[in-house]
């Protein structure tokens, strides 16, 4: 179960990219300008994937830069701790209230089949961390993470790593969308094995890996998931927006390599133009 966490926090967007841009297709973004005396540097990661090797580009804006800068600070080593504690549903709700028999027993087998538990293993779990788990699943390789390779170069270069949002704070986006909902997400996936889920995602991941954003947005335009049909503004936009002040506070500070999902990019509401609204010059690093 402690391995199975652990990937949560690579896991919690990676299924989401989505909203309408006009962006270059780029994943790094040079911010300048306003009161900044040097640039920062803001690349759109994916929280998962085969092959998270970093590109010059990137390696060279974090020579540039002296803070790397995540969603969380996930070099805290409180961080696993503080995490598992979140994990349970509020008010000791149990996965069985949410489920028909049915359901409950085809979950549990699939569970049993795919990780060699029963769901009771995870019956208080919010569901989304169910779903987050399953994402192992969608690839035929070694899990890696753009997070991991930033903190390696940051370590080397002996710089301090920091982050957006606490534990805390990511946590309480899954008590604030209805646990029922995500129960429909997570039944959806699973009850064609997977298979509908295992495509959308390598798609997904041809499109991260050529820098298409136009790419990405055009496959997720047709995405069925409850969560960012009706939750959109929990997932992205409220964070987005809690996010422009203290990446503007660290810029300030020193010149900072950010590292978000790269679904916080796109969009009116995305960080790139939210940034830009504040008076930010923000070009893409082709």
């Amino acid at each position: 179960m402690k391995k199975a966490l652990s990937l949560l926090v690579l896991m919690l967007l990676s299924i989401s990219f989505m909203q309408a841009q006009d962006l270059e297709n780029a994943l790094l973004w040079e911010v300048s300008g306003k009161s900044l005396e040097t640039p920062s540097y803001v690349f759109g990661t994916i929280h998962v994937t085969c092959d998270a090797t970093l590109d010059d580009n990137v390696k060279s804006a974090l020579d540039k830069t002296s803070l790397l800068v995540l969603e969380l600070d996930m070099d805290d080593p409180t961080m696993q701790s503080r995490m598992m504690s979140q994990v349970a549903m509020k008010d000791n709700q149990n996965i069985k209230d949410l489920l028909s028999e049915e359901e409950y027993a085809s979950l549990d087998g699939f569970l049993q089949e795919q990780f060699g538990a029963p769901l009771n293993a995870f019956a208080t779990f919010k569901p989304f961390f169910l779903s987050a788990m399953l994402i192992t699943k969608y690839l035929d390789c070694p899990v890696q993470s753009f997070e991991g390779a930033l903190m390696q170069v940051a370590q080397e270069q002996k710089e301090e790593i920091l982050g957006l949002e606490t534990v805390e704070e990511q946590m309480k986006l899954f008590d604030e969308i209805p646990y029922e909902d995500q129960v429909k997400d997570l039944m959806a996936s699973i009850e064609d094995d997977l298979k509908k889920d295992k495509i959308k995602f390598q798609e997904m991941m041809k499109h991260y890996n050529n820098g298409n954003l136009s790419g990405i947005q055009e496959m997720t335009d047709s995405d069925e998931s409850i969560i960012m049909e009706k939750h959109k503004d929990i997932m992205l936009t409220n964070r987005n927006k809690n996010w422009i002040s203290k990446i503007e506070a660290f810029s300030k500070e020193q010149p900072t390599f950010f590292g978000v999902g790269a679904a916080h990019l796109i969009g009116e509401d995305g960080v790139i133009q939210m940034l830009r609204k504040e008076g930010y010059t923000v070009t893409a690093v082709k």
